[in-house]
């Protein structure tokens, strides 16, 4: 008797299984539809692109060439338009000063529509948190980019770079062009874990290789999910090949910061390697997490430690490696302006054959050089925000609280409003009296207002150190057969590597 019952019993609890799942799913889907509603409307003062009916603008948006595609929306829409990812997740797309500053100057949350997907994998660290918390965060770790900090950090971008173009020298020889985007990867993160972590001299090893191939799946991963409708559920997604993926990177993302943290913390139980990091001529970001306290006294937690870490090397490598690689591009490009950045570099270090700190601050033309590259090729070329309250816009048009909005900061750089000829690399664009009178929300590369990037000081000393040594040792120029395709992967990095003749220069230029 007992024996039949059981498969009833079974079939019956299959019932209200599949039941229980059909309810939380229409539940949810009604949800969805009620917050479609609510975008929708809220942007319903605005107009958009022609989108599918299922997908919305993600298709379009995933293809190559997607970016300047946003450019041409953004020329037959001023100021802003409808975009949206699927049918239920809709932004405001602006491009235009005055709504990138009615909403940029204000400080509200990112959206987490879309950041929430970095909780995983770099939690919760400046990137992410809000409110008192951001606040308190971000005060206790403005002290890790002071110029004190900074001064000493010049040596060690320097150390990287010239490992870097040892490589280069070798390469060159073969006298063909090659991709320079991963080998100013790794460099940027050679230099990012001496500056965070106090890594010596004996350069990236294993399992700092295997970090570095970890983060670069990790934004991969990342874009294709905002843009992807069916990863947008996170129980569906985990369960999917790409989620699968997408942890094993985590996994070794965090086991590679949870140990340097271990060993850090038992080092400093030794009283010799107190006195040494004390003794030391800098202190590294996790010295200063380590001992950064709050108002009460209060240290970061284990978990705020990670995440603050693996913020930093996320923003602070792979953006610079995009930034750089960029900036030798339009280098070769533009001989004319590569032959300047280089002459000024001698000027300034006439028979010294290294950069000094005072040096940075000299290096005018190269610093317009940058700043038009970063102009043209933003390394985060889209961020996104939800809004803590309504905004009204220069042109009367609003929107409530709880819209998402997008800032296209590939397109803002390429408005023609702002920019005359937008295409054409001109740095005199950044000369001191082109710059006063511009509008101050025409250029961020680094976003702007209150919650702008903390570690901007710290990117653009970098980039000055790596494009002088560059310059003293190489002249770039083009591959016409291997033109970059630009690929947005929440960076912005080429489908197909960034390939570029080297000339030795000799060694008197550059020891």
């Amino acid at each position: 008797m007992v024996p039949a019952l059981l498969p009833l019993s079974l079939s019956r609890l299959g019932l209200w299984t599949l039941g229980l799942i059909l309810v939380l799913g229409f539940l949810k889907f009604i949800r969805l539809l009620v917050r479609r509603q609510f975008l929708a409307k809220a942007m319903d003062s605005f107009p958009a692109p022609p989108t599918h009916w299922l997908f919305g603008h993600a298709l379009e948006i995933q293809q190559t060439g997607n970016l300047d595609k946003v450019v041409s929306w953004a020329h037959q829409f001023p100021y802003a338009h409808q975009l949206w990812f699927g049918q239920f997740l809709g932004f405001l797309n602006i491009y235009e000063p005055d709504y990138a500053k009615a909403v940029y100057s204000r400080g509200d949350p990112k959206a987490p529509d879309v950041y929430n997907y970095f909780l995983q994998w770099i939690g919760k660290g400046l990137l992410i948190l809000d409110g008192p918390q951001w606040f308190q965060h971000r005060k206790m770790l403005t002290p890790g980019f002071h110029y004190d900090v900074l001064k000493p950090y010049v040596k060690v971008f320097a150390d990287s770079t010239r490992t870097m173009l040892d490589k280069w020298e070798e390469k060159a020889r073969k006298d063909k062009s090659f991709d320079i985007f991963s080998d100013v990867g790794h460099m940027a993160l050679d230099s990012l874990m001496k500056c965070t972590f106090g890594k010596g001299n004996s350069g990236l090893g294993h399992r700092d290789h295997n970090y570095y191939l970890a983060v670069s799946d990790l934004t991969l991963l990342m874009q294709q999910r905002i843009a992807s409708l069916q990863y947008h559920n996170d129980f569906i997604y985990w369960l999917t090949p790409h989620g699968r993926r997408f942890l094993r990177a985590c996994q070794v993302a965090h086991d590679h910061t949870d140990q340097v943290i271990r060993e850090r913390k038992a080092a400093l139980q030794d009283e010799k390697e107190q006195k040494k990091i004390q003794n030391q001529r800098h202190l590294d970001f996790l010295d200063i997490l380590l001992g950064a306290r709050d108002e009460n006294g209060i240290k970061l937690s284990d978990a705020d430690l990670r995440a603050e870490v693996d913020t930093f090397m996320f923003e602070g490598h792979d953006t610079t490696t995009s930034g750089i690689s960029w900036f030798l591009y339009c280098m070769a490009l533009n001989p004319e302006h590569q032959h300047r950045c280089r002459e000024e570099v001698h000027e300034i270090l006439g028979d010294r054959d290294s950069l000094q700190w005072d040096d940075l601050g000299k290096m005018t033309y190269l610093t317009m050089c940058i700043k038009e590259s970063l102009r043209l090729y933003p390394p985060v070329p889209q961020v996104y925000r939800q809004l803590s309250k309504p905004v009204s816009f220069v042109d009367g048009r609003s929107l409530p609280a709880g819209s998402l909005v997008s800032l296209h900061i590939y397109a803002l750089h390429r408005n023609s409003a702002v920019w005359p000829d937008p295409e054409v690399f001109d740095p005199l664009r950044f000369s001191p009296e082109n710059v006063t009178g511009r509008h101050p929300y025409a250029f961020m590369p680094f976003s702007a207002g209150p919650r702008n990037c903390i570690g901007q000081q710290f990117a653009m000393n970098e980039m000055k150190v790596v494009a002088a040594l560059c310059l003293l040792r190489f002249e770039f120029a083009v591959d016409p057969l291997q033109p970059p395709i630009k690929l947005l992967q929440l960076i912005l990095r080429s489908k197909n590597g960034i390939y570029l003749h080297l000339k030795p220069l000799g060694s008197g230029t550059e020891k």
